[in-house]
């Protein structure tokens, strides 16, 4: 691992995020989405636990997974499917997702060290920003860029790249939080160190996904970001 260029606390100059599982445990409000549109097309809802290792990939991925669960799936009902989920969870995007515990005073002590925050997901940016207001972050992210912000989004490096000259910063000194196999492969595509979050929506072992280190609370985050400046 490369030694990064740090602020004067000893922290990368950019912090990137995931949105999904990684900051904000939203699985009750996309179960909820998903259940809608399954049931709009005339589909049994899909448990929430079993919705937790769905998401990440974005909402046409999840209603594949939604479908194939509840019977045949096709191209076609996927289709028929986005434009109510998508409606339903925008008008439900913040009902029951909360922040994971120690997130607020970990972004809280990251910008008052000097830090750059971004957001890099594969949520469509409109709901990205719709629930980073709705949480009262406007304040924290210099950028916050959607699957939809870029020409090929996660894993492909350019969604990260593009997220860190949008905040401003720099991949040299930069570090990425994230949940999943998707995050980490993003992150080894694009040569920037990866901390992985052991409670998000991973759908296998986090022990398996490859990151630098490994944080089970939030409270962690800052001494796992400084031992990856000073390795």
């Amino acid at each position: 691992m490369a030694k990064l260029p740090w602020v004067g606390t000893m922290l990368p100059a950019t912090i990137v995020f995931d949105l999904d599982g990684t900051l904000v445990d939203t699985a009750p409000d996309l179960c909820a989405a998903l259940n809608h549109a399954l049931g709009v097309l005339g589909r049994p809802g899909v448990p929430a636990d079993d919705v937790r290792h769905m998401v990440g990939h974005g909402a046409r991925k999840l209603l594949e997974k939604g479908l194939a669960a509840t019977g045949a799936m096709t191209p076609a009902l996927v289709e028929a499917g986005v434009a109510p989920f998508l409606a339903y969870y925008a008008d439900h995007i913040a009902d029951r997702s909360r922040p994971y515990p120690g997130v607020a005073a970990a972004l809280t002590a990251l910008t008052a060290a000097g830090s750059r925050l971004a957001i890099c997901t594969n949520k469509p940016v409109g709901l990205s920003r719709a629930l980073v207001s709705a949480l009262g972050w406007d304040g924290y992210f210099s950028a916050n860029l959607g699957f939809d912000s870029v020409r090929v989004p996660k894993p492909d490096p350019g969604h990260l790249f593009a997220a860190i000259a949008a905040a401003g910063g720099s991949p040299a000194s930069t570090v990425f939080v994230g949940d999943s196999i998707t995050d980490m492969t993003t992150a080894r595509n694009a040569g920037v160190p990866v901390i992985a979050v052991s409670f998000g929506f991973s759908d296998r072992p986090v022990a398996d996904l490859g990151a630098d280190l490994v944080i089970d609370h939030y409270d962690a985050l800052l001494p796992a970001l400084r031992r990856i400046v000073a390795a």
